[in-house]
């Protein structure tokens, strides 16, 4: 596989010798990128529990975060998927509309099991992934203006089959605990954010598929000379980004027990942040799991200590405006550090 679509140019060499000669300035230059994000997690968890020690540093703050942020992170590491392709996905935030709508409707107005109703939301989700991928690969159009024109249809369909109205109903006590349920004295969905993470993380960084994806994202060309199928890659990727966000739509439906469509929307900004950051994380230039993982848990920290502090209504979406802009603009200077590596790296060679 040629140089240019190395996954790891942006990482530390920890084989370098010429870093032997590096003084302690040059050191910090070099692994700050990688582990700046999550120092920087830490110490807004010290500042707000030294700030707020009778109610941030708690176990109840703590079950209200990993309940409350939860669906982003799954929606964030379904926005992660397209993008190790170097797509984007916004019907992340659309999707999870409808799905939380459909999966109460189909046990509330059609009579199906939560089994069943779960199940065809699942399907759901992934045909219309399906659909995102094959508008992108097959019809050519570009990710951003593709997703964002689905994602609009999907939302009005949202609105003309509630009206306006809450879909309410009664449903089962199982699934309710899908998203209510508490295991070790966590909520269930940290849980199932842990697993989809592991398994992601097991696939981008163990597995010939993810060195594929991370391929295809870095020099589409370049892939397509290695023989690496590009297009079923992104159609794929695009289907379990369906699947995740469809998921996150089951668990928002258990969690709030009624569907409305002006519901889902918040959560498309949070969840692109978490993983643009991602991209500037333990691999600074490229979208990973674990920092996607960080990049939501900062947003969290963040605002809940705010809002603890009095913030007012409005500081949410700003936090989040402001850090993706931010984000953002620190991943373009990584992959504009990458690029400058490179070339060293071939006049060396």
């Amino acid at each position: 596989m040629t140089t240019s679509i190395k996954s790891t140019a942006l990482e530390p060499d920890h084989n370098d010798k010429s870093s032997a000669n590096e003084g302690v300035l040059s050191h910090i230059g070099r692994y700050l990128p990688v582990y700046g994000l999550p120092i920087l997690t830490l110490l807004l968890i010290l500042f707000f529990s030294v700030l707020l020690p009778d109610t941030f540093p708690t176990m109840l703050n703590l079950r209200s975060i990993l309940s409350d942020k939860s669906i982003i992170a799954i929606l964030a590491l379904a926005a992660m998927i397209p993008m190790l392709t170097g797509k984007m996905d916004l019907t992340v935030g659309y999707g999870i509309v409808l799905w939380h709508i459909l999966a109460i409707s189909l046990q509330t107005k059609f009579g199906m099991s939560w089994q069943m109703a779960v199940f065809v939301v699942l399907v759901c989700g992934m045909l219309f992934g399906l659909l995102n991928g094959l508008l992108v690969e097959m019809a050519k159009i570009d990710s951003f203006i593709a997703t964002l024109g689905t994602g609009t249809v999907i939302y009005s369909v949202a609105l003309w089959y509630t009206g306006g109205r809450q879909v309410i109903g009664s449903l089962d006590a199982d699934f309710y605990s899908l998203s209510n349920a508490f295991f070790l004295g966590l909520p269930a969905p940290a849980f199932y954010v842990m697993g989809i993470a592991i398994l992601l993380w097991i696939v981008t960084e163990r597995l010939p598929l993810g060195r594929c994806l991370y391929a295809i994202g870095a020099n589409p060309r370049a892939a397509d000379l290695n023989g690496i199928p590009a297009r079923k890659y992104v159609i794929g990727a695009f289907v379990t980004s369906g699947l995740l966000t469809a998921f996150a739509g089951v668990l928002l439906a258990a969690k709030l027990r009624i569907g409305q469509a002006n519901v889902g929307l918040e959560f498309l900004l949070p969840a692109l942040v978490g993983a643009f950051l991602g991209s500037t994380t333990i691999r600074p230039g490229r979208v990973n799991v674990l920092g996607t993982l960080i990049g939501v848990s900062i947003l969290a920290v963040g605002i809940s200590g705010i809002q603890q502090l009095g913030g007012a209504f409005y500081i949410e979406p700003l936090f989040n405006g402001a850090t993706l802009l931010i984000s953002i603009g620190i991943a373009g200077y990584a992959q504009r550090r990458g690029g400058r590596i490179k070339r060293f790296i071939k006049k060396s060679e």
